[in-house]
Order: structure tokens, then sequence, then C-alpha cells
């Protein structure tokens, strides 16, 4: 049995790093190495797992998938919170919505909130989207995509449920509007709001991108920050071929892109518009 204080070797690591890498996108560099031992240890304890090296051939050789979604899980951290990024949601109700409730002849609206998280961003888009076409709403197809790899974040985001802390930064009107306490004081979000986003798991690594039709916004803030110059790169440029003429793409504000290598146009920090 793994004991307290296993460690994972420099050769482990590597082949943990790789693998990650090449299926995931995420840089694990050699600073992560305690950060993954911590996260993984318990685990290997609890499940009789000897060595790292024992746990990492399991996983290669599940072919359900279950135990990369559970490696993954363990690895990735999704903080996240209502508001975050303020001025993103102020430009999209001001200047977005705007653009494409005149350019938008279908009132088809595509919006993906890709590295959706626990919902908070999805939710949010998803209200100011309420708020702005009011009654006309009926009119228009309004549902945003959300996607993420974690399934346990997806599982909270499609239930929709939050503590008063993790409200406390929405504006208070939309508070009263939007949700809802319930029998163990938390908040959730009315079902007017809740099924307008549709959660799926997917892989922004996947070469092929399933989707039909072209976006119009996309948002994917405070992913990229996981990703080496040119696995962000190639990820970007399956953006700009995903987004519409005109359309947006919203990113972190810790998050740049290289204008020279995309086509698309800097609008202001962290907004980016393909022309």
């Amino acid at each position: 049995m793994a004991q307290e204080g296993v460690n994972i070797s420099e050769k482990e690591f590597s082949r943990l790093a790789c693998f990650i890498k090449q299926h995931f996108g995420i840089n694990l560099v050699q600073e992560k190495k305690l950060l993954v031992v911590s996260r993984l240890q318990n685990f290997l304890i609890r499940n009789n797992f000897k060595s790292f090296s024992e746990y990492f051939d399991y996983v290669v050789a599940d072919r359900t998938g279950n135990a990369v979604v559970t490696l993954l899980n363990k690895l990735t951290t999704n903080h996240t919170f209502f508001m975050r990024e303020a001025d993103h949601f102020d430009f999209f109700r001001n200047k977005v919505l705007p653009y494409l409730s005149q350019k938008v002849k279908d009132k088809d609206l595509r919006i993906w909130s890709a590295g959706c998280s626990t919902g908070q961003e999805s939710y949010t888009l998803s209200m100011i989207i309420d708020e702005y076409f009011g009654a006309e709403k009926k009119l228009w197809n309004t549902k945003v995509l959300a996607t993420d790899i974690s399934t346990i974040v997806l599982e909270k985001a499609k239930k929709g449920e939050y503590s008063d802390e993790e409200i406390c930064m929405i504006p208070r009107h939309r508070r009263f509007s939007y949700f809802i306490k319930n029998d163990n004081q938390r908040y959730c979000i009315v079902n007017e709001i809740k099924k307008e986003v549709i959660y799926r798991r997917f892989n922004l690594m996947d070469e092929v991108f399933p989707f039909k039709k072209k976006f119009q916004v996309i948002f994917c803030r405070n992913v990229m920050i996981y990703f080496d110059r040119k696995t962000k790169q190639e990820l970007v440029n399956k953006f700009y071929d995903f987004t519409e003429p005109g359309g947006y793409l919203f990113i972190g504000h810790s998050e740049s892109l290289n204008q020279i290598e995309t086509g698309f146009r800097y609008i202001r920090p962290a907004i980016y518009r393909k022309a």
C-alpha cells in the first residue's frame, strides 16, 4: 500500500506531464510537482496503489474514461465567482447584445462559455440576455452553451445552487429576480434561467470541434493560463474559425493574444473581435 509521504519520481512526473499535455493541453511544469503529489497522494492511499506508476498505468488502461476524468478533477483548479471581471459583462450588455440584436436576422444567438466551471459565468450571461430582451426574448433562441472538462464542476453547475457568500457580488435586482432560497438556506437559479444553459463535457484539445454552426460570442476566460504558447495559439485559431465575422472573444485579464499570430482584432483589455 502507498505510504504517507509517498513521492513521485522525475520519471513518473515526466510521464504524467506528457500525458496531460498531449491529451488536455495543460502544462504541468516542474514547479507543479508538489501540487500533483498533494492532490493525488490520499487517493493512492485509499485505493491501495503502491506507486504513482501503478496508478498511472491504471488510468491509461481504463477504457471507460472514468479514471482519467477523476485524475483531471483532482489536478485542475476551478476557482470562479459571480461577476468575475465585471467589465466584461457590462460590455456584453451595452455593446455586444445591441450589435447582435440588429445583426442576427434569424434571431438565433450562439454564445459559448468555454471552461464554464461551476456555472457562474454562463448563468450571468443568461440573466443579462433575459434582462436585455425582456418580452421579446420569446422570439429568440437565447440558449448558452457551457462546457468544461471536469464532471465535478459540471454537476454543480447543472444543479445551480449557491451559498449566500457565492452570490453576494450579484446586484440586488438580479438576486431578487433570478434566485430562490431553498430549504437548505442556499440560493437556486430559477428554472427560467437554468433551462437556458446547456451544459456539456468537452475537451478543448479535441482535434475536431463538433459544432455545426459558428458562434457570435465565445467566453474562454482564465483557461489558457494553463497552456503553453503553442497550445494556446492552436486553440485561439480554432476559436477564430468557429467565430462568426464580427463576433467576439472574451479571455481573462491575465491573458493576452499575439496580434501577429491571430486574426482577432484587439478591442479593449481581454476583449477581441473577428473582422
